[in-house]
């Protein structure tokens, strides 16, 4: 009994001290960049604010650097192409009108064959 609560004192201290991971600002002409962090300190996303809406090219990654999203907003909205990776697949979503308006998918197979 006496193990179990030491090991669950140490627990909450632990997760007391846990560091938080503040994003990273940037004022670059007009625009804000923005920089998210995961805790192991990768890089999660960046990109820029104008206004305070998403503007311009942003990028997500997974904690092991690895790209996850890539797109453009412009004034808040998605626009354009955007790519999604995922283990097996890569996907692209066209948006036009603040609307999705096309998606194709590929498999990590037929990009190989390519």
């Amino acid at each position: 009994m006496k193990t179990i609560f030491i090991l669950a004192a140490l627990l909450v201290a632990n997760l007391g001290t846990a560091q938080e991971v503040k994003p990273k600002y940037e004022i670059i002409g007009q625009e804000v960049k923005a920089t998210f962090f995961y805790e192991n300190g990768q890089i999660k996303q960046e990109g820029n604010y104008l206004n305070g809406k998403p503007n311009g090219k942003w990028v997500s990654f997974n904690e092991d650097g690895s790209k996850k999203a890539i797109g453009e907003y412009t004034n808040g909205n998605k626009t354009g192409k955007w790519f999604f990776w995922s283990e097996n697949t890569l996907s692209e979503v066209d948006f036009a009108d603040q609307r999705i308006a096309e998606v194709k998918k590929w498999s990590k197979e037929s990009l190989a064959k390519n």
